[in-house]
C-alpha cells in the first residue's frame, strides 16, 4: 500500500514537471529536451525507492508473520501438553473407580451372604420360640391369648394406679398455684389501689357565728327558712346546737347545694327569700360544674374515651353519694383499677374490664329516684345510652341480679368485692355496727337444733354451736346452708359472712 502511494506520488511529480514542460514551451523549445530528461529520471528514482521500500515492507510482514506461526506453534503445543495430562488424570480416576465398583461388588455379595445366614437364623430362632411357647402352654395350662389378657390386665391395673397418683398430684399442684396466684393479684391489685374514705354521712352541718344568726335564718314567721327548704328540697334543722344548724337530706347532691347556699348567706348577711333563690341558683350551677369536672377528671385518671355526657355527668355525682363511709367514686374507680390489673393478669381487655369497673356503681347515682336494684338500674342506663353488651351484663350481674356470661362479669364482682372488703374501706357507727351483730346472732339462733350462736371477726364470721342431739352430719351441713341463705335474704352487709357450724360433745367428770 505504501509503494502504491510513493509511485502515485512520483507520477504526480512527473505529470507536474511534463505540464511545466508544456507551459515552458511557449518559452521556448529548447527547454523541452532538458524538462523532459529531468521527467525520465525522476520518474526512474521514483520507481526504483517504490521497489526498494516494497522489499523492506514485505519482508517486515514475513518476519511478524513468522513471530506469530511460532506464537502459535508454541500455544498449540501447551495445550497438547494440557490435554496428555487431563487424560492422563481421567485414565486415574477411572481406574480408581474401577477398583472402588470391584470392591463395593465384593461387600454386597458378602452382605447378600450374611442376609442369607441371618434370616436361616431367625428362621431357627422363630421355631425355637414356637417349641418354647408350646412347652410353657403345656406346663403353665395356659393359651397364648389367656396368658396375653393375664398380662394386659396387670399392666393396666398398675398404669391406673400410677395415673390416679399422677392426677391427684397435678390437682394439688394446680390448687396450690391458682391459690397463689389468685392471692398474688388480689394482693397486688389492693396495694396498687387502697385508698381512704371519709365517714358515711346523710346529713351536713353549717357553722355560724352566733346563735343570733339562727333567727335571721328562720325569718318572721318562718319564711326563710320555707323559702330555704321549698328551693333546695332539703330538711333545715335548727335546733339547740349552739352556733350551728343541720340540713339532713338522702339525696347528696341537694345537700351539698344547700351547704353552700346556707354558707353564702351567712357570710352574705343578706336573709331573705329573693336572695335565698339567687345563691341556690348560683350554688346549683357551681355543683353541676364541679360534677361534670369530677367526672370529666375520673375518665382522663383511668383513660376511659367515648363517654356519653349523661353517664360522665351521673360518674361525677358519685362523688356526693356514700355507702358505709365509702365514697362511691373512689371505690368505682378503685374497682376500675382493680379490674384492669386483674383482666391483665388473664389476658383479657384491659380498658374494656377499666370501664365495666367504673360503670358498675352508676345507678347508686339515681337510686333515689327509681325502685329496683342499683345493679339492674345501672345496667339499664348503660343499655340506654349505648355502652356494649359487655359492659351492660357486668353491671347488672356484679350483684348476681344477672346471669353471668362473660369473664368480665366475674372480673367486676370480684373487683368489687375487693374494694368493698378490705380492711379499713368501709365503716359504719357504733349503732349500726352492734346492731348488725346483735340481728345476725338472733339470726343463726332462729333456727331449730341451734343452741348458741356468736358473731366474730367484726360481723364477718357467725359460729353456730349445733345441739348434741343432731347426729346426722347431712342435718348439720344443711343447716349452715340454710343460715347463710337467710342471711343473704335478710340483712345487708359489705363483703361476705362465713357460716360455721360446729357440734361438739363434751363429758364431764371430777375426781374427788
Amino acid at each position: 500500500m505504501e509503494s502504491t502511494m510513493i509511485l502515485g506520488i512520483a507520477a504526480g511529480l512527473a505529470f507536474g514537471v511534463v505540464g511545466g514542460l508544456l507551459i515552458s514551451r511557449s518559452l521556448g523549445g529548447k527547454h523541452l529536451a532538458n524538462a523532459k530528461r529531468q521527467a525520465d529520471q525522476l520518474l526512474k528514482k521514483a520507481v526504483k525507492d517504490g521497489e526498494h521500500h516494497k522489499r523492506e515492507m514485505l519482508s517486515e510482514v514475513k518476519e511478524e508473520i513468522f513471530g506469530m506461526k511460532q506464537e502459535t506453534e508454541n500455544e498449540i503445543k501447551e495445550r497438547r501438553g494440557e490435554l496428555q495430562r487431563s487424560e492422563r488424570r481421567l485414565e486415574q480416576k477411572e481406574e480408581n473407580l474401577e477398583r472402588k465398583l470391584d470392591k463395593v461388588g465384593r461387600r454386597e455379595e458378602d452382605l447378600k451372604n450374611k442376609l442369607d445366614s441371618a434370616e436361616k437364623r431367625l428362621q431357627e430362632i422363630e421355631s425355637l420360640k414356637q417349641d418354647q411357647l408350646v412347652k410353657l402352654e403345656e406346663v403353665a395350662q395356659l393359651n397364648r391369648d389367656d396368658a396375653r389378657d393375664i398380662l394386659m390386665k396387670d399392666v393396666e391395673e398398675k398404669a391406673q394406679h400410677s395415673l390416679g397418683l399422677l392426677v391427684k398430684d397435678l390437682e394439688e399442684k394446680a390448687r396450690r398455684e391458682a391459690s397463689r396466684k389468685a392471692r398474688e393479684v388480689i394482693v397486688t391489685a389492693i396495694q396498687r389501689c387502697a385508698v381512704e374514705y371519709s365517714s358515711d354521712v346523710s346529713v351536713s352541718v353549717v357553722n355560724l357565728p352566733s346563735d343570733e344568726m339562727k333567727g335571721r335564718i328562720i325569718g318572721r314567721e318562718g319564711r326563710n327558712i320555707r323559702a330555704f327548704e321549698t328551693e333546695t328540697g332539703v330538711d333545715l334543722i335548727v335546733d339547740d346546737t349552739p352556733e350551728a344548724v343541720t340540713i339532713s337530706c338522702f339525696d347528696p347532691v341537694r345537700r351539698e347545694i344547700a351547704r353552700l347556699a346556707l354558707e353564702r348567706l351567712v357570710t352574705d348577711g343578706r336573709i331573705h327569700p329573693a336572695r335565698i333563690e339567687e345563691l341556690i341558683q348560683k350554688a346549683t350551677e357551681e355543683v353541676e360544674e364541679s360534677i361534670m369536672e369530677a367526672g370529666d377528671q375520673c375518665l382522663l385518671d383511668l383513660g376511659v374515651k367515648h363517654m356519653h355526657t349523661d353517664l360522665i355527668r351521673l360518674i361525677g355525682s358519685l362523688r356526693y353519694r356514700y355507702s358505709y363511709g365509702q365514697n362511691a367514686l373512689q371505690h368505682s374507680m378503685e374497682v376500675a383499677h382493680i379490674s384492669g390489673i386483674i383482666a391483665a393478669e388473664l389476658g383479657a381487655d384491659e380498658e374494656l374490664a377499666r370501664r365495666a369497673g367504673l360503670l358498675h356503681d352508676i345507678g347508686k347515682a339515681v337510686d333515689h329516684k327509681i325502685e329496683g336494684p342499683h345493679a339492674v338500674i345501672g345496667a339499664d342506663l348503660a343499655k340506654r345510652y349505648n355502652e356494649s353488651s359487655e359492659i351492660i351484663n357486668a353491671i347488672g350481674s356484679h350483684h348476681e341480679d344477672m346471669e353471668i356470661q362473660s369473664i368480665y362479669d366475674v372480673i367486676v364482682a370480684a373487683a368489687d368485692a375487693i374494694s368493698a372488703a378490705r380492711p379499713g374501706a368501709r365503716r359504719e357507727s357504733l349503732d349500726a355496727y352492734v346492731k348488725r351483730l346483735e340481728k345476725l346472732e338472733t339470726l343463726a339462733k332462729s333456727f331449730k337444733g341451734v343452741s348458741k350462736a356468736f358473731a366474730i371477726q367484726a360481723g364477718r364470721e357467725v359460729r353456730v354451736m349445733v345441739a348434741p342431739n343432731v347426729s346426722d352430719e347431712g342435718v348439720i351441713a344443711k343447716l349452715a346452708f340454710d343460715i347463710a341463705k337467710k342471711i343473704e335474704e335478710e340483712m345487708k352487709y359489705p363483703g361476705q359472712i362465713k357460716v360455721t357450724a360446729i357440734k361438739e360433745f363434751r363429758s364431764v367428770e371430777y375426781a374427788k
